[in-house]
């Protein structure tokens, strides 16, 4: 290519790297805003001040002093690495069923699965709220991760990137004397690596952003959750917006430091890459 036909191909480019500054910026500056107005005082946030300032030391005395800042980060990473684990083993093992053991009978029943989806959480939280009450379970882990373990979304991710499962693998696993279990875990687990990774972010960030049944099933005000943290401080009348951004700054670090060393995996496990 010449070095005219190479400027005049940049040229034609100038529009499309505009653009994408632009909705580059657009994205970023929700997040430079939350850390600029934790650094501000109240006043200065309500004002709609966008510069880093000066009272981040300020801000994030007043947040530990005001709220369980340690102990609501601890329960909700508690909590949330619990589900994912737990989850991430239920459906990963439910999509590999369904998948790889065909059945006219389990096809039935993954349709029944998948019509919960449809069924919004909002009606099952009294009955849930109820069977946890009786069981005992108020303001403990397993009430906030039972209803949760096993969502149809997830066993229906694992079940359709089961099928870059090579079913060549399993007859030699089979033929080398391994059990059922022995597959799964010593193939098909290794080998669906990326989808774990983007189940994992998928789970982590929804059972961190929880809000609605911690609310619920979490009565304790030392079981609260950073979500809840953040609804206290945004429900008084008199409200501090700088100590309120420093919350919700402490509160998105995990999930983007969980995302941004998965994001590889993720972008494989979406697509359905098998390793």
């Amino acid at each position: 290519m010449t070095k005219k036909n190479k400027s005049a191909v940049q040229r034609r480019l100038i529009p499309n790297y505009i653009f994408l500054t632009i909705v580059s910026f657009i994205s970023v500056f929700p997040f430079y805003w939350m850390i600029s107005a934790a650094t501000n005082e109240s006043i200065d946030v309500a004002r709609g001040k966008i510069t880093i300032g000066t009272h981040f030391i300020e801000n994030f005395t007043n947040l530990v002093t005001q709220q369980n800042l340690w102990g609501a980060m601890w329960n909700s990473l508690f909590y949330t690495v619990v589900q994912t684990v737990i989850a991430l083993f239920i459906c990963s093992l439910a999509g590999f069923g369904f998948e790889l053991y065909h059945t006219k009978g389990k096809d039935i029943l993954f349709s029944i699965l998948l019509l919960a989806m449809m069924v919004p959480g909002v009606a099952t939280m009294i009955p849930l709220f109820k069977m946890m009450a009786s069981a005992g379970l108020l303001n403990t882990v397993w009430g906030f991760i039972l209803p949760s373990i096993s969502t149809p979304f997830l066993v229906m991710f694992f079940r359709q990137n089961s099928r870059n499962f090579p079913p060549e693998t399993m007859e030699a696993a089979r033929m080398d004397g391994l059990s059922e279990f022995g597959i799964y875990f010593r193939m098909y687990m290794p080998m669906m690596k990326s989808t774990y990774a983007a189940a994992a972010v998928i789970t982590f960030m929804n059972t961190w952003n929880s809000y609605l049944w911690p609310k619920v099933v979490l009565t304790s005000t030392d079981a609260q959750t950073m979500p809840m943290l953040i609804a206290n401080l945004s429900s008084g009348y008199n409200i501090d917006y700088g100590v309120l951004m420093m919350a919700v700054l402490f509160c998105s670090l995990p999930t983007m430091i969980v995302f941004f060393v998965l994001q590889k995996q993720f972008t494989e496990g979406m697509t359905g890459a098998v390793k």
